[in-house]
């Protein structure tokens, strides 16, 4: 929205250039994100609790949930209003991806939000189906990723690359589309199931955006891109922006979200905030990087379906509860301690992920 009248300013005034920077945006996307989450927090949270749009709990989760019933909801809007908000003021509205990922975030939120409101109505855990919400999951990544593939300019931008092996490029056709397709909605699907402790999803989201961010800057950054032989993918470094927004939204939401939690982003937050990592990791062609990065993400997912897979066969269950953050507070561990322990994960694994860019 701003990014015309900068650029039509810098011409004629030197200062101005700094709008030119990436970078500069980036910080000021972040910076308006976490500021419209911090002043507007305070109101959207009595907002909720006027609406009585209070958290319901399951009936066979862990006992000490039960106090958190009745905590405001519904949180992820206005870290979704945040980050739209800061994309449109300082990202450049011709960009392709840029648009592709606010879509991401717009519809499944919307999907999320509809899952919200049926529990809140019904007052019960049950919202939609999962065969429902699996269907429109894979419907909105489809659009994407169908215009994804159907607008590349470069072969790389459908290729996949691995992390370690220097030479290995493999491109995937048509295949993309299916790839892509399972990455967003298992991204999605994933930081959903992480969000179960207070502050447990938000602050890996603003991890992971972190280190996406700083892919995307080198992807888009030609001189980068050789350095470090990664693919140079022209107008990916505009992504530095939405993750910008996502970092400022994200340590903004968990001013009020940490333990003990004034509001849960519930699945409107968790399941766009999904799908925006999974689509960025797409867009960047950085699927394996994403998983080593969200690995937190993946060891939830893993431990539900080992859970369920081994009670189907078995009858026995590997772990007290799934996903994994139960088991572990049923363990006896506080919450605190495995909300900032799996932070701590996160980090590691961000880091290492983006060492291996040193090490092809």
């Amino acid at each position: 929205m701003f990014l015309p009248l900068l650029e039509y300013l810098a011409e004629s005034y030197g200062p101005f250039r700094v709008f030119n920077y990436f970078t500069f945006r980036a910080i000021l996307s972040t910076l308006t994100a976490l500021i419209f989450c911090l002043l507007f927090g305070k109101y959207f949270i009595s907002y909720i609790e006027r609406k009585n749009f209070g958290q319901v709990i399951r009936e066979f989760g862990p006992e000490k949930h039960l106090e958190k019933k009745g905590t405001p909801t519904m949180g992820g809007i206005l870290i979704l209003a945040s980050v739209i908000f800061s994309c449109v003021c300082w990202g450049d509205l011709g960009n392709k991806f840029l648009w592709s990922i606010i879509f991401l975030i717009i519809s499944f939120g919307a999907l999320g939000f509809l899952d919200d409101y049926l529990k809140l109505s019904r007052n019960s855990s049950d919202g939609l189906s999962g065969k429902k919400k699996l269907f429109w999951q894979t419907l909105f990544a489809s659009i994407i990723v169908i215009f994804i593939y159907s607008t590349y300019s470069i072969p790389e931008e459908i290729t996949l690359f691995l992390p370690f092996f220097k030479d290995f490029a493999l491109n995937l056709g048509i295949f993309f589309v299916f790839l892509s397709i399972f990455i967003i909605v298992g991204t999605s699907n994933a930081v959903n199931l992480t969000d179960g402790l207070d502050g447990l999803a938000i602050m890996p989201s603003v991890m992971v955006a972190g280190g996406l961010g700083i892919i995307a800057y080198m992807s888009g950054n030609i001189i980068f891109a050789e350095y470090l032989n990664i693919a140079y993918l022209p107008g990916t470094e505009e992504l530095l922006i939405i993750c910008g927004a996502l970092i400022g939204a994200g340590i903004g939401f968990l001013w009020f979200n940490t333990y003990p939690a004034q509001i849960f982003m519930g699945d409107v937050g968790s399941l766009s905030l999904g799908a925006a990592l999974g689509g960025m990791a797409v867009i960047l062609r950085q699927e394996v990087i994403l998983a080593i990065m969200g690995g937190v993400f993946v060891m939830e997912t893993l431990s539900v379906i080992i859970q369920v897979g081994s009670f189907k066969l078995t009858g026995k269950r590997v772990f007290k509860m799934s996903p994994i953050h139960h088991h572990f507070e049923l363990s006896g561990w506080a919450e605190p301690k495995i909300i900032v322990r799996f932070w701590i994960i996160t980090l590691i694994l961000v880091l290492i992920a983006l060492a291996t860019f040193r090490l092809r």
